[in-house]
This record gives structure tokens, sequence and C-alpha cells, in this order.
């Protein structure tokens, strides 16, 4: 079988400090983050988390210690919309879930994807930290990238890989898996709209909410338990709900050599999502 272009490659969680959103990981899923480093070009540093399935948890924040860089730009926005005043204000109550980013595996190329459609997906940056390099797709603003001025975290970011080895692969087990991903928005039209155009509606749930724009992220720990990240009224619906179902019992999860998508397939009973034609789909031939 072949493997999907596209996959979950990280959740993203955005602190003040890297001590803080590390902490704040630690307390609601029990266990410590690892590995990260320094992003040079966006000044700022991160831990991470493995997932089930060859996905991460990233905290990033702002690195007090970085040295400018000089660019056309100097000094260039940091990406994630970690410079945006509103989203600092926001992090003065504590570490958020803001963002996702998805995964371009090759042979399919996100340089020459992005080049020929640049209104539907922003620049393609080079980025490395440590002997990790990859190209990320960033607004030269450092926003959140957007569809019809619809975005606000919601929608991905994509990243694709130049070195031979994933990140997750070297990250300690945890027995953590995503067990579901939700975004809210106002205009959650537009959203469905560029997740399909994109390939990527298999990898999250789109809701309309009339409330602020947010991420709702449910993982199943090692013993079984569900924890949730994300705020909104629908998800604190959810949670009461979910309280009151018995839980399950605990999986033992193996790990597995192939990075599939990482939303773990939990439910038996769950059908996929059935496959639509995508604009995925009908460029598949430029680019081989």
């Amino acid at each position: 079988m072949t493997a999907h272009p596209l996959q979950l490659d990280h959740l993203v969680i955005a602190a003040r400090t890297l001590e803080e959103g590390a902490d704040f990981i630690a307390a609601k899923l029990g266990v410590e983050m690892a590995g990260g480093g320094a992003h040079p070009l966006m000044r700022t540093h991160n831990r991470l988390l493995n997932l089930w399935g060859g996905a991460y948890l990233e905290v990033i924040a702002i690195n007090p210690d970085a040295e400018p860089i000089e660019t056309r730009e100097t000094p260039r926005p940091r990406l994630f919309a970690l410079d945006n005043p509103a989203l600092r204000l926001r992090l003065e109550a504590g570490p958020q879930l803001v963002h996702w980013v998805v995964r371009v595996n090759r042979p399919k190329l996100l340089s020459r994807w992005q080049t020929q459609y640049p209104e539907r997906i922003p620049a393609v940056v080079p980025m490395t930290r440590g002997g990790n390099a990859w190209d990320l797709t960033i607004p030269a603003d450092g926003a959140f990238p957007a569809w019809q001025d619809a975005g606000d975290g919601v929608l991905p970011s994509l990243i694709q890989w130049d070195t031979p080895q994933h990140p997750s692969e070297s990250l300690p087990e945890t027995g953590i898996a995503l067990k579901s991903l939700t975004g809210f928005h106002p205009r959650a039209h537009l959203i469905s709209e560029q997740l399909a155009w994109l390939g990527v509606s298999h990898l999250m749930q789109v809701e309309v909410t009339a409330a602020t724009p947010v991420l709702v992220a449910e993982f199943e720990l090692a013993d079984g338990s569900v924890v949730t990240l994300g705020e909104s009224a629908e998800s604190i619906d959810a949670a009461k709900q979910a309280g009151v179902a018995p839980a399950k019992p605990a999986r033992k999860r193996v790990k597995s050599k192939k990075t599939g998508d990482a939303i773990a397939a939990n439910d038996a009973d769950t059908p996929e999502d059935a496959a639509e034609p995508t604009q995925d789909e009908t460029v598949q031939e430029d680019e081989h």
C-alpha cells in the first residue's frame, strides 16, 4: 500500500517560556519532555514529546538568548504568530495548543507544490535545529497560514524534512496517542474547504463556533485514560459527557516502523473517512 503523501507531523504548544510549557505538558500528560533545541533563524527554541504513530508534541517559546540573524527583514518575524500581541496576551493565561503541522512525504516536493499554488500555500522557509533540517511554510509576517483570511492556527503549516531520521524516531517512547483533533472556527466552511484542497480532511474534524477559533486535542495515555488540551464551549461539554462514559481498558502499543497517520485508530467500530478526490490527487502526475 502506498503511504499517504500528507500526514500529521506534530502539534504545537506555545508558551511564554520553554520551562513553563514543559512543566505544563508534564502536569497534563504525566511525562517529561525531551530533545529539542534552538531555531537560529526564528530566535525560538523547543522541547518535544513522542506520540504514537510517528508524530510528536512540540512546546515552543521565544529564545531570550538568541542572536538576531541578518536577513532582508531583519529581524524576521517569528513563526506561529509568536510576535503577535494578541497571542502573547493569550499566553499570559498559560501555555496553549495553538497550531498543528502536516508532513509532506516525498516524492511529492513541498517547494514545487508551493510554487504552483502560491495563493494557497505560504512561502517555504528552510529551517535548522542542531543536525536537523527541514522546509516549513511560513507567511512573511510570521502569522498562521490562512485561506481567505480564515486560519487562526486551525489551518496547518506544511513541513518537509531534509534529514533521513524523523525527530520522533529518536524520542523516548511514551505510550501516548493522539485520539482526536478538532478545530473550532466561526468560518468553518473555509477551513474545511482548504483542508479538502490540501488533502488532509482525514486528519482533523472541523466544527463551527461563535467563540474564538481554537484547537482541541484528545490524548489517550498509556493507562487508557483520556486527557484533553484546548478550550472551547463545545469541548467543555464534550469533556463532561466523556466523564460519565465508561473508561476504556488500556491498550498495549507497539512502536510502529512506519510513520503513518498519528491519530490512533483505537475504536474498531469507527469507520474511516470516505476518500474524496482532492487537489493533491490531481497534480501528482506533475510532480513525479
